[in-house]
């Protein structure tokens, strides 16, 4: 295949692994990874099995719907265990006539209630039966008597799940998570304002990265069980505190992370002080350990953070952790951000008018003004209003044509207020300023950005004009990265498209050096490009450079009135893609890029659509100021309403119902009335109108007449009310449609139909998916629809 994206950051343990605790690298890293990712490959197998032998499959775990039965499970015939013989994955397990051992019914009684479920909660409930039979495997696998009882206890919850069909939810004496405040993340992140706010700029990155990359492996730890943690603790209160904190880690935390049909909690935000006293000792004991064992295999630069940083940040926090009167676990512990992150957002906010978004500036590096672009976040410049539409600001056209049709919107003068108010540097300071809970996944790459720790350029090989030695060395760079983090894609592939003249690789610089790029190419006839490798440095990932590389991709991409991405991406990349606002649901007409890119089997073809309206590399920070503004204004909303009025007594009184504009302070609170229902009849200009349209839409292709029984014999065995756009078209003739919703219903039955008929990899599928969106935008804009 063409693209992959790396993914080797530390993941989850496999459930076999939690005898003892151990740290998360290396082999064992490589050896969860590969679990996994069987994982999982098994749930993406059944996923794509024929819908019978799925139901055959759930038959096992579902209960008997014959009146009186109690049996909870189809069961095997013993005639089917008399010289059994292996049966192929491909093979169905059963037939639905098959007796059932247990209850004596067939089996189709024990799948009669799925029959009409939609697909996804089919698969849905097949991802649990995967997860059923590892955890049942695992405890087969543990030794220890405490995990063998905890895995019996998720083994029970997932089984009652699929049997009624309902969502996981662990209840009972474990409580709920978080489980202690502060948790260990938000004391991690007071002792580094806390013990190093002093430190000049690069040493307090250090610490910082530091913290980040403790808490990064406390969220991979397998913990000793406690049967070990007997033989080093002689005190029983602390025995039985660390078997609660335990069962906690592996019921919220460890299964969950290999087993996503349960809710999954990262450990260091659900666990507090008792849980990291109880191991941070040997925690850092192994961890060092481990270290020393691999300084061989890391690069010069993390050796020395890792070797001679991280024992003195490691010892500095043990004396927090264990002193009793460390300000890091104070629940309303508030520091001042250091002054380099300080000055930072004041420039931040002096250098560009409130609320606008940033756009990316390129500027040529070479003389043909093609080998290279270097890409930069920075102020909108006065052309380039257009880019952004007609402002994005509080006081932006948009917002003054708002306020002059409603009297109810909020005044000019009010958000500009308000805006004024959380642009403050002081409004925001503190640990919530800089390690947010929420933080969107670039913030880190975007301060890097700001710090010229990191550069973007767009660079490319010419055969017609000069190339430097710096693109051609960062390109043999690039080409190194793709090849390391793309083990599938052989050298010499990678090689032909990262210098071939065509195709153009946005390429992240670290410190003089690429440790991540995309490569791809662009069809300007056809108006997209074609994303081929995107990889970063295995040693940078979980950072935000991935988000950011893809962002600046995008801006890139619109300064270039390209407004489309074409990728095949493979199953572990799909999620990465599906995060930038890429998409399965392929909107670009098929003659669009059909013979100008390949088709690879094993791949899934993705597409993203571009606005651009928006600059993608400041999109989160206008979503936050927004959100920032909200809030202002709910809370000034509030502060107004405050006369408080006596409760009700008419009820007593025998009074059953009441209007709403009757209650005391209704109106006063911003209560108005709705407008009465107005359903008006469909004028049949309109609806040809609405037809005409959705026939000419690129995606209409598939129903504009009836289907062909010649072609497709067996459709009308399966669909019983076929319709077609040109029967819509002969019954509008005709008058048929005498109100809206006979049009709505012929229309989605259409839809319905071919979902019904084709399965969702399709082409038909995809088309129904579209153009119903289409139409009902269409009939949106008529105002024929109240849906």
């Amino acid at each position: 295949m063409d693209m992959k994206l790396s993914t080797s950051s530390l993941s989850a343990d496999d459930a076999s692994s939690s005898n003892a605790g151990t740290p998360a690298g290396s082999e064992g890293q490589a050896s969860r990874q590969s679990n996994l990712q069987r994982i999982q490959q098994r749930k993406q197998q059944v996923f794509n099995w024929p819908h019978n032998k799925k139901l055959l499959k759930l038959a096992i775990y579902s209960a008997c719907q014959t009146p009186d039965c109690n049996c909870n499970g189809w069961k095997t015939p013993v005639t089917q265990h008399a010289g059994k013989t292996p049966r192929a994955d491909n093979q169905p397990l059963a037939s639905f006539n098959d007796v059932c051992r247990n209850c004596n019914h067939v089996l189709e009684k024990h799948v009669s209630q799925l029959q009409g479920l939609p697909v996804a909660e089919v698969n849905r409930l097949l991802g649990a039966v995967v997860d059923v039979e590892n955890i049942f495997m695992s405890m087969q696998r543990e030794d220890d008597h405490n995990t063998k009882q905890v895995y019996y206890y998720l083994f029970k919850i997932l089984r009652k799940c699929i049997l009624t069909r309902s969502q996981p939810r662990i209840e009972g004496p474990l409580g709920q998570p978080p489980f202690e405040r502060p948790s260990i993340a938000k004391a991690i992140t007071n002792f580094v304002l806390y013990k190093f706010n002093s430190l000049p700029q690069r040493e307090w990155q250090t610490m910082y990265d530091l913290a980040k990359m403790f808490l990064h492996c406390f969220n991979h730890w397998n913990f000793e069980t406690p049967s070990v943690r007997k033989l080093q603790v002689s005190n029983p209160e602390d025995i039985s505190a660390y078997q609660i904190n335990y069962t906690r880690w592996l019921v919220f935390c460890h299964v969950p992370a290999f087993c996503d049909s349960l809710p999954h909690y990262d450990t260091s935000l659900v666990f507090g002080r008792t849980l990291l006293r109880a191991v941070f000792k040997s925690v850092c004991r192994q961890l060092m350990d481990k270290c020393h064992l691999e300084r061989d295999r890391m690069p010069p630069e993390k050796r020395v953070l890792v070797l001679t940083h991280f024992p003195r940040f490691l010892a500095l926090l043990e004396e927090e952790i264990f002193s009793p009167n460390s300000p890091i676990w104070d629940p309303d512990y508030k520091q001042v951000p250091p002054n380099h992150l300080q000055a930072m957002l004041d420039n931040k906010t002096s250098s560009r008018r409130v609320g606008e978004f940033e756009r990316v500036t390129a500027s040529g590096d070479s003389k043909d003004g093609f080998t290279t672009v270097t890409l930069s976040s920075g102020s909108i410049k006065q052309e380039g209003v257009k880019r952004a539409g007609v402002s994005v600001s509080g006081t932006g056209g948009k917002r003054r044509r708002v306020c002059s049709e409603g009297s109810d919107d909020v005044s000019q003068r009010t958000v500009a207020d308000i805006v004024a108010t959380i642009s403050d540097p002081n409004y925001m300071c503190g640990p919530d300023a800089l390690f947010q809970t929420q933080a969107p996944r670039d913030e880190a790459a975007k301060i890097e950005e700001q710090r010229k720790l990191i550069e973007f350029h767009v660079i490319g090989n010419s055969l017609t004009g000069p190339v430097n030695k710096q693109t051609m060395l960062w390109l043999i760079g690039l080409h190194n990265v793709f090849s390391h983090q793309l083990p599938e894609m052989t050298k010499e592939y990678i090689s032909q498209l990262v210098f071939d003249p065509k195709h153009k690789t946005l390429a992240l610089i670290k410190e003089g050096r690429p440790i991540g790029g995309i490569c791809f190419r662009t069809f300007h006839s056809q108006g997209f490009s074609e994303i081929v490798f995107c990889a970063v440095t295995s040693n940078e990932q979980v950072k935000g450079y991935g988000t950011h590389l893809m962002n600046h991709l995008k801006d890139y991409h619109i300064r270039n009135n390209i407004l489309h991405f074409l990728t095949f991406a493979d199953e572990f990349a799909i999620g990465y893609f599906k995060k930038q606002g890429f998409s399965k649901d392929i909107k670009l007409p098929r003659a669009m890029y059909q013979g100008y890119i390949k088709d690879y089997e094993g791949a899934t073809l993705m597409h993203c659509e571009l606005n651009p309206r928006i600059v993608y590399t400041q999109f989160t920070s206008v979503i936050r100021m927004q959100k920032e503004i909200v809030k202002k204004l709910i809370d000034m909303r509030q502060k107004e309403v405050r006369k408080i009025y006596p409760g009700l007594t008419c009820f007593k009184e025998g009074v059953r119902s009441l209007p709403p504009e009757c209650i005391p302070g209704a109106r006063e609170a911003g209560w108005r009335a709705p407008p009465p229902p107005h359903d008006p009849d469909p004028d049949p200009v309109t609806l040809r109108n609405v037809l005409h349209a959705v026939k000419n839409h690129a995606t209409a292709w598939p129903f504009l007449k009836p289907v062909d029984k010649a072609e497709v014999p067996d459709y009308y065995d399966h669909i019983k009310y076929p319709m077609d756009l040109r029967t819509m078209g002969e019954r509008l003739k005709a008058r048929y449609y005498v109100s809206k919703r006979l049009f709505i219903a012929d229309m989605t039955r259409i839809f319905n139909n071919c979902r019904l008929y084709n399965s969702p990899d399709t082409d038909y599928y995809r088309c129904a998916n579209t153009l119903e969106k289409y139409f009902q935008t269409k009939m949106k804009e008529v105002g024929l629809w109240d849906k």
